[in-house]
């Protein structure tokens, strides 16, 4: 038996519970991994919240993201191997498989050896952030040298990320977040300038910062009402890559922004690049040359034991963090 993560009824933290579960052994493309962290994503409390893509199906499993070593592995598995440390990739539903728990299956195209010079609770804080940015920055808004980006909810583990990979490729990351709370941590991060949205004129302020052309690229995961705002700070001929919901507002199409400007709007998920067989493997080339060349390198914000998963929900859900929250395993 292995204790994982279940719920059932849609709801707030409250609703997660740790149940004793019988694990199989691993089908064909299969391996089974023994989880040594987890890495909360906001995917999850939306999920667990009822508010996802797919509505869950109880009892239900949730988690994208792991990090442990190789227990077993299915038929065809060659390249891994019981003892391998490897990291768990989100390529998969939770109506199929989900990575709260001692011991989990997953498939192996959605499992990856991490460098050796990152510890468990970093390797389970990488691949969420940096695939979901190569996908948004780098395949589809080709993010290159001089390129000034506008990275909103930059405090998240994908903001950061964001921050990181913009500079690896020499553009200008610029952060924006709620309040100036945040602004000296976003800038040790990396963030070239850091925009407090409710206290300064984002617009005028991206404005003065580009010579009044505006930012070329801007990845966004908030939406709503400040949408406009963003399509407004974005140059002619530039691209807004929406790639989440977290904003509980209405928000309407910048409709004259996006004419006067000709700008493209791109809706954007991860699952584009992970259930890609073209570029999954790009992405992951992408970010373990980061990892080992130390351009990358995840910020933890806080860690929770694993019998303190309610806990660790209701901290992701805060907004108090900078950078990962994650579980931790004995």
């Amino acid at each position: 038996m292995s204790r994982k993560v279940q719920f059932h009824k849609a709801g707030g933290p409250e609703v997660l519970k740790i149940e004793d579960v019988t694990v199989p052994e691993p089908k064909a493309d299969e391996v089974r991994i023994k989880v040594r962290a987890l890495g909360l994503n906001r995917a999850e409390s939306m999920y667990r919240a009822g508010a996802y893509l797919i509505q869950p199906v109880f009892p239900a499993q949730l988690g994208y993201e792991a990090s442990g070593t190789v227990e077993a592995v299915g038929p065809n598995v060659t390249d891994l191997a019981p003892g391998d440390a490897v990291s768990v990739i989100p390529a998969f539903s939770f109506l199929d498989y989900g990575t709260y728990g001692e011991s989990i299956l997953v498939p192996a195209r959605a499992v990856v050896k991490h460098p050796p010079e990152l510890s468990w609770n970093e390797a389970a804080a990488v691949w969420m952030a940096y695939v979901t940015v190569w996908g948004g920055l780098i395949d589809i808004a080709n993010l290159d040298k001089g390129d000034v980006v506008l990275l909103p909810a930059a405090s998240s583990s994908v903001g950061l990320a964001a921050i990181q990979v913009a500079l690896s490729v020499g553009a200008v990351p610029v952060a924006l977040t709620r309040t100036s709370a945040k602004a000296d941590q976003l800038r040790q991060a990396g963030a070239a300038h850091v925009i407090a949205t409710e206290e300064q004129d984002l617009v005028a302020e991206i404005r003065r910062l580009t010579g009044g052309k505006g930012a070329r690229v801007v990845f966004d995961p908030v939406g709503g009402s400040t949408f406009k705002k963003l399509a407004q700070a974005t140059a002619e001929r530039g691209i807004i890559i929406l790639y989440g919901a977290l904003g509980t507002d209405e928000g309407s199409l910048p409709v004259f922004e996006m004419l006067a400007k000709s700008l493209t709007v791109r809706g954007y998920v991860l699952f584009e690049v992970t259930t890609n067989d073209e570029k999954l493997p790009k992405a992951k080339q992408f970010v373990l040359e980061g990892l080992k060349s130390g351009a990358f390198r995840p910020q933890i914000a806080k860690v929770f034991p694993f019998d303190q998963i309610v806990e660790a929900h209701r901290y992701l859900e805060s907004n108090a963090q900078i950078g990962k929250v994650i579980v931790e395993l004995q």
